[in-house]
């Protein structure tokens, strides 16, 4: 029994050899199984010869000895050797004959030797957080927006600066589009977001009238759905609305939430733009830190881990595509191959620092105390609406608690290279 190493610093191969004896133990024990399940013509159950047994069932014998003996034998000759393996074995060579040992190879990866350095020495540009009037100005804004009324216009045409509120058929022209009916839809005339030609076409109308027009969406328009595609439009005018943008005063403040004052919820907004921007100035720096420690240490990678990483980020992908309304048949029908092969770059930077964040833990003894682990089960099951007891229990049982302690090791040890390098 030896264990070989390749070239490739994560693959290893071993060749292991079962003793006979146990092997003839372990067939015997299935053909006393066999004898008191079979039923074969002109015996009794639980009455067939081992011969007969031996003879009939040849081939499922010998592959339940193989499913039985390989993968327990495999584990302890990997434990013999030290070797932790991050991928399913791939069994070759097999011998397997009655009266002899069980022989085989098997070929795995295995995490590689790293040696992290640098890491003491990466640095990042202390992020600019300041908020200025004007950011504030503007997220006032957009809250008066949203408490903005629209009211009915009558005795007079649509114009500049009003929302007409039509229902319209769109019918594409050409493949790779669908047509669509909808009503109720707002339409702010010369708005900003609003396509050239309604405007257009929809200045001058009154409610009740019709109109018939072409729209070319460009080719990087936002929705995918209609970006460099051609449609007719038949709309109908059904009303012409105003918007009506709330006074800015004390009062205003007290309807949109628990303020006392407008100086108040400027205030507010004032502390909450600034931790949004800490909190994304201080993630894109985390992402930089990580892109420079993973340049400074070069190393292979098994090809499990990435696979592995693959499967999560589509995973996540798919989970956010079918929050924003995707069907289940649509994703069926998306080139997972090449969605894979776009993912794997990211896939494997993302490897390679989550094991450099391990070895950075190790060496400044980084750990994760069992009551953190606790508030992210509490956590998770506030989110999923769940007892934390069921949530811990599934978590246990998919093998996920070591994930999230290794995950929450690595978001400290991000933090601490975050501390160090300001």
């Amino acid at each position: 029994m030896s264990a070989t190493d390749t070239k490739d610093n994560c693959k290893r191969e071993i060749q292991v050899e079962v003793p006979a004896d146990v092997v003839s133990r372990q067939t015997e024990a299935l053909v006393q199984k066999y004898q008191r399940l079979a039923r074969l013509p002109g015996f009794r159950r639980g009455h067939v010869p081992a011969s007969i047994i031996r003879q009939r069932f040849a081939e499922d014998l010998k592959s339940e000895v193989v499913e039985a003996l390989v993968p327990e034998y495999f584990r302890q000759e990997t434990e013999k050797h030290g070797l932790r393996p991050v991928s399913q074995p791939r069994v070759t060579d097999l011998h397997v004959h009655e009266g002899e040992p069980l022989r085989f190879k098997a070929s795995f990866e295995v995490l590689p030797e790293v040696e992290v350095s640098g890491y003491k020495e990466l640095r990042t540009e202390k992020p600019d957080t300041t908020i200025t009037d004007e950011d504030v100005d503007r997220a006032l804004d957009n809250v008066r927006e949203q408490q903005a009324s629209f009211n009915p216009v009558e005795g007079r045409p649509v114009q500049d600066g009003d929302f007409a509120q039509v229902s319209f058929d769109s019918v594409p022209k050409g493949p790779g589009a669908k047509p669509a009916h909808a009503d109720d839809v707002l339409v702010e005339i010369s708005g900003n977001n609003t396509m050239r030609e309604f405007t257009e076409n929809l200045r001058g109308a009154s409610a009740g009238d019709q109109r018939s027009f072409e729209v070319t969406y460009p080719e990087d328009f936002s929705d995918d759905r209609l970006a460099g595609k051609t449609f007719t439009y038949n709309v109908t005018v059904q009303g012409i609305k105003q918007k009506n943008l709330p006074e800015l005063n004390d009062d205003f403040a007290k309807q949109v939430g628990d303020f006392s004052s407008l100086d108040d919820l400027r205030q507010k907004i004032r502390e909450r733009l600034e931790a949004d921007k800490k909190h994304t100035a201080e993630h894109e720096a985390k992402d930089k830190l990580l892109e420079e420690l993973v340049r400074r240490n070069e190393f292979e990678v098994p090809q499990a881990l990435v696979d592995r990483q693959i499967d999560v980020r589509l995973d996540r992908g798919l989970r956010a595509l079918a929050a924003q309304g995707m069907r289940a048949e649509d994703m069926k029908k998306m080139d997972f191959a090449r969605l894979r092969a776009g993912q794997r770059d990211r896939a494997l930077q993302e490897v390679k620092a989550s094991l450099l964040l391990e070895k950075i833990a190790d060496a400044e003894k980084i750990e994760v105390s069992d009551a953190e682990v606790d508030a992210e089960v509490e956590a998770i099951a506030r989110q999923a609406k769940q007892p934390p007891e069921t949530v811990r229990a599934r978590l246990t049982r998919d093998g996920a608690l070591d994930r999230i302690r290794t995950r929450l090791r690595n978001e400290k040890t991000l933090d601490f290279l975050y501390r160090q390098s300001a």
